[in-house]
């Protein structure tokens, strides 16, 4: 009767709760954070995967080819492919390495610098398109791997209070898999919504440029709103070891059910992690003062997903006393 009587009592979950919390998990065990600045060095000092003759040869066929349909606009032609040559100049395959929604965080992998303190590192480049597919794969593949074995970690910090490597080799096989399944299911939902999405935008742009920039509009508010029901869809793999199916559908319930409390928690990581990466991108890939926005960047995002399994965890402890038969209302309280 007692421990029904404490449970009823139990509170929401906590922003600033849940952020201290993870912040702390993380000073506690510090060497996690090890996971995202050998991401980051890698990305940086470690040979490039480069498509860049290849993205050449494509973009000049197909300038040549407006070109000769349309010889007025040969100046807009020429500005984008400028835009897309930069892009070659700088595109490293190795970002895949950064995978979602289960992986290791990157500083560097949006950003994807060419050069280094110590000079130019080494280029490999990749002349096929079916090569370069493939070895992407490969390379997500292995980016989910270790974002499993990363996110599980933190998360026996958060909830246990230690982290037990023996534990995390032994569940390794079984979480990959399912985070495989998770990620699966992710592009899955983003085809679905993007291709019909990309249709209607089109069609809708026929009618004016006004139309369009609100049917655009509309399409981002979707996709944030799905990644928003989908932000704790990864963590019931961690906490309660579920499949991905299950998992999905408890961080649904979840956030549906602590919709304001997980909407300022998912605006709060969001502004705390973009506005100190803005500051962790200040000095340039040349300078070795690039080291401490990488350090600070590790720290920050890893207490942020540390932060987010409090948060889980106390979320769903909150719901599942909300549901309890026999709790008294809150006239009765």
């Amino acid at each position: 009767m007692k421990t029904s009587k404490s449970r009823a009592l139990l509170s929401p979950p906590s922003l600033i709760v849940a952020l201290r919390a993870g912040f702390d998990a993380i000073t506690n065990h510090i060497a996690l954070i090890l996971f995202p600045i050998t991401l980051d060095l890698y990305l940086w000092f470690g040979p490039h995967l480069r498509l860049k003759q290849l993205i050449e040869s494509i973009v000049g066929q197909l300038v040549g080819l407006y070109a000769l349909q349309d010889p007025g606009a040969k100046e807009m032609l020429q500005a984008i492919k400028d835009v897309w040559m930069e892009i070659a100049a700088q595109f490293n395959l190795f970002i895949a390495l950064r995978t979602y929604p289960v992986g290791v965080p990157s500083l560097l992998a949006p950003a994807s610098p060419v050069g280094t303190p110590t000079g130019t590192p080494l280029m490999w480049e990749i002349d096929s398109m079916g090569s370069a597919f493939l070895i992407w794969l490969l390379i997500a593949a292995l980016g989910l791997v270790f974002g499993a074995l990363f996110f599980d970690m933190v998360s026996q910090a958060v909830l246990t209070g230690e982290v037990n490597w023996r534990m995390a080799w032994k569940e390794w096989p079984r979480t990959s898999l399912q985070v495989l399944f998770l990620t699966l299911f992710w592009v899955s939902v983003l085809i679905a919504v993007s291709i019909p999405g990309s249709f209607i935008i089109s069609i809708v742009a026929l009618g004016g440029l006004v139309l369009a920039q609100c049917a655009l509009f509309l399409y981002v508010g979707l996709l944030i709103w799905l990644l928003f029901h989908l932000f704790f869809s990864p963590h019931g793999i961690f906490v309660y070891r579920h499949r991905a199916m299950n998992s999905i559908r408890t961080g649904f319930r979840l956030t549906r059910q602590t919709f304001v409390s997980t909407a300022l928690f998912f605006l709060a990581v969001i502004v705390l992690s973009r506005g100190l990466d803005m500051l962790w991108q200040v000095p340039p890939a040349t300078s070795w003062l690039k080291v401490v926005g990488v350090v600070g960047h590790a720290f920050v995002a890893t207490s942020l997903l540390a932060s987010s399994f409090v948060y889980y965890r106390d979320a769903d402890q909150w719901v599942r006393n909300q549901s309890l038969p026999g709790k008294p209302s809150q006239n009765e309280a």
